[in-house]
């Protein structure tokens, strides 16, 4: 069984800093692409930022130049560092990865259970 845990959400203030990470676990042929998502209460889910494999990333505009995203393929972690926070930023963020399974062919997503990040003063 593949699972995907993230942690390091919580409430910060205005113009705060947080480091999401998100552990994946079990057994796995190829880690792929991976992302953060976001939702937020009354929205619909968005992308934040993926990177490919080979560490090529990308953001969404709003967080652009406030976020970045790595990952550290030999402990299977992908991160995110969210600087300059606003309250817009609030939202339950998921992490997702691309996932080549040791007893199937082809590639599939899995999700993880989210964890909240509030920004308020």
């Amino acid at each position: 069984q593949v699972q995907l845990v993230e942690s390091g959400g919580g409430l910060v203030q205005p113009g705060g800093s947080l480091r999401l990470s998100c552990a994946v676990s079990g057994s796995i042929f190829s880690l792929n692409a991976m992302g953060w998502y976001r939702q937020a209460p009354g929205k619909e889910r968005e992308l934040v930022a993926t990177i490919t494999s080979g560490g090529d990333s990308n953001y969404v505009d709003s967080v652009e130049g406030r976020f970045t995203i790595s990952r550290d393929n030999g402990k299977r972690m992908v991160y995110l560092q969210m600087n300059s926070l606003k309250p817009e930023d609030t939202a339950v963020y998921y992490c997702n990865a691309r996932i080549v399974r040791r007893i199937l062919a082809g590639e599939s997503s899995y999700w993880g259970q989210g964890t909240q990040v509030t920004v308020s003063s």
